[in-house]
């Protein structure tokens, strides 16, 4: 709020990191609020503005976040994209003229805990080359999905499709450790697993080659060119010293499982039973698993340097 955040946008984004670090998210928690301040700081984002949600069709929401943050835009979408999810079994939500840097999972969990099956897409600035390219063209554009389970905690994954998320190269430099080797290249186009070279005018490369790239290309259509956003190769905040994020677009997904589905055995049921084939063969961790540990745990002490700086951003 001292930063320009309306009280109502304050409280969402302060629970969305407070909610990260709590699940151990630590690059998406409260390491990033250094980041939201620079960046209202600068004038490149509106923590006061106010969403607009437009009833676009039976199973279409379009939301105009107005130069805002996602999360407020998603908030305010939400009960309106659940009902249309109830009633047509399926609904989307496209939101465009916003920021994002949060932990993309707290966008699709709480419809997993509603019964729903829910996937996101978001694209951000270009840092990662495409396969075969040699400078940024895609953001880290990462993809969040939940689904109910028979257990209780939804099933929940949250990964970037570039070899890293942005925040946690940004914490591996801030760390002084190196990334696994082909994480990127440097702004000579030569491979490197040096955080400061890739964030040095160098690039991210996708996951998994040519495949991890063509996700890229799909998440880019989904959250730009479906939308009516920038792509990640057109945001410019150059004007706008101290930006962290990009104003590009979200798109989100939900369905209603219950939707026709008489005769047929509860999908949470199904997930449980896929995750219990996935532990018999062996895997340890289901995805989503080390965030529903950390919960379970007493939240671990603040690092008094994460403290120091938070208090530092406090106006005199």
């Amino acid at each position: 709020m001292a930063h320009g955040c309306s009280p109502h946008v304050a409280t969402i984004l302060a629970a969305n990191c407070a909610t990260a670090e709590r699940d151990g998210s630590t690059s998406h928690g409260l390491f990033r609020m250094r980041h939201y301040v620079s960046t209202l700081r600068s004038g490149w984002v509106d923590g006061r503005a106010e969403p607009v949600i437009a009833d676009a069709a039976p199973g279409f929401v379009r939301a105009d976040a107005k130069n805002g943050f996602a999360q407020i835009a998603l908030a305010e979408a939400a009960p309106l994209l659940v009902q249309k999810a109830r009633t047509n079994g399926i609904a989307v939500l496209a939101i465009r003229q916003s920021h994002h840097l949060g932990a993309l999972y707290l966008d699709v969990e709480p419809f997993a805990l509603q019964g729903l099956v829910a996937l996101t897409v978001v694209n951000s600035i270009a840092v990662v080359a495409p396969h075969a390219g040699s400078r940024a063209v895609y953001g880290t554009n990462p993809i969040a999905f939940a689904a109910p389970t028979a257990d209780g905690a939804p099933l929940v994954f949250d990964q970037a499709t570039s070899t890293a998320a942005l925040g946690d190269v940004r914490v591996a430099q801030q760390a002084g450790h190196d990334l696994p080797y082909g994480a990127g290249l440097d702004r000579a186009g030569q491979p490197t697993n040096d955080p400061a070279a890739i964030l040095d005018g160098g690039a991210l490369l996708p996951f998994g080659g040519y495949k991890g790239a063509a996700i890229s290309l799909m998440v880019e259509i989904l959250c730009a060119a479906l939308v009516g956003a920038n792509f990640s190769f057109e945001v410019d905040s150059s004007a706008y010293p101290g930006a962290k994020t990009g104003c590009t677009g979200q798109t989100i997904i939900v369905i209603d499982p219950a939707a026709g589905s008489d005769g047929l055995a509860p999908l949470p049921a199904r997930v449980s039973t896929l995750v219990a084939a996935l532990q018999d063969a062996g895997q340890t961790y289901i995805p989503g698993g080390r965030r529903l540990i950390a919960r379970s745990q007493p939240s671990a002490p603040i690092d008094p340097a994460v403290w120091t700086e938070l208090r530092s951003l406090l106006p005199a």
